[in-house]
């Protein structure tokens, strides 16, 4: 990460530095990456927040907001048989987005923005925001845009697949290519069900097998293919959120001119 990007990281901040770009109407991005997942023998277990971080980082620069530290740990019931894959409950998670989602908006931040990397973490998210009823907080998920899709279904050539696969393991050829392990790289067989129902890499009559705990062919994986998968995640989360904010500044103004006639 440069040193130009790194500015918009809170915890490289003092708190009144904080302050005052909240008061200059910074939003705030809070991501959520594992860090304690695994990602199959040819990635690292801190995946997840490798990408959300440089996600982060670029909506920000975007879209003018601070980044809150990243959530590192949250409900990750399909790993939970891989050594070192540690989590949450999905009540515990759902209640720590709550809080950390109050805090934040506490602050006075423009509006807030979830942007998650993961999957099972998607509805214990929406329910934490719910219980916030604001609408200042928005959740993002990385995956979700249009443009990825598009990008996704022209760029794969795995039958299958949605994790460590052949998509995002070519994220991480673009991200951190010292980080990949491409000899290691296995492609999975179809599974029954699609994740997030629990993997093993032990039981190899279960419907679920994963030796490697991919899902999909990674061995497909080339950097060129995360390049553009990146820029349209990056479009995907740049113009959802600048939508969210004009529509939030236009509110904000029929209310003050209501208020004011």
């Amino acid at each position: 990460m440069d040193a130009n990007t790194g500015r918009n990281f809170i915890e490289r901040l003092t708190w009144d530095a904080v302050a005052r770009r909240i008061d200059d109407g910074a939003a705030a991005i809070l991501p959520i990456g594992a860090a304690a997942k695994q990602h199959g023998f040819h990635l690292p277990m801190n995946t997840d927040r490798i990408q959300a971080e440089w996600l982060a980082a670029r909506l920000a620069d975007r879209i003018d907001a601070l980044i809150w530290p990243t959530v590192v740990y949250g409900y990750y019931p399909a790993f939970a048989e891989y050594a070192g894959s540690s989590g949450l409950s999905a009540p515990v998670f759902e209640a720590t987005i709550a809080e950390i989602a109050t805090d934040i908006l506490g602050f006075g931040c423009r509006a807030l923005f979830v942007l998650d990397t993961g999957i099972s973490t998607m509805a214990p998210v929406d329910r934490a925001l719910a219980r916030l009823k604001s609408h200042d907080a928005l959740h993002l998920g990385a995956y979700d845009g249009p443009r990825f899709r598009r990008a996704a279904q022209k760029l794969a050539e795995q039958s299958h697949g949605s994790h460590a696969d052949e998509l995002e393991t070519s994220v991480m050829l673009a991200l951190a290519p010292d980080l990949v392990d491409m000899s290691r790289a296995e492609a999975s067989p179809a599974l029954q069900h699609e994740t997030p129902e629990p993997l093993t890499p032990t039981d190899k009559s279960s419907p679920n097998y994963s030796r490697s705990g991919s899902y999909g062919d990674p061995t497909l994986a080339t950097p060129a293919k995360g390049e553009l998968l990146l820029a349209a995640i990056v479009e995907d989360l740049a113009e959802t959120a600048a939508a969210f904010l004009a529509e939030k500044d236009k509110s904000g103004e029929t209310t003050h001119r209501s208020a004011s006639t």
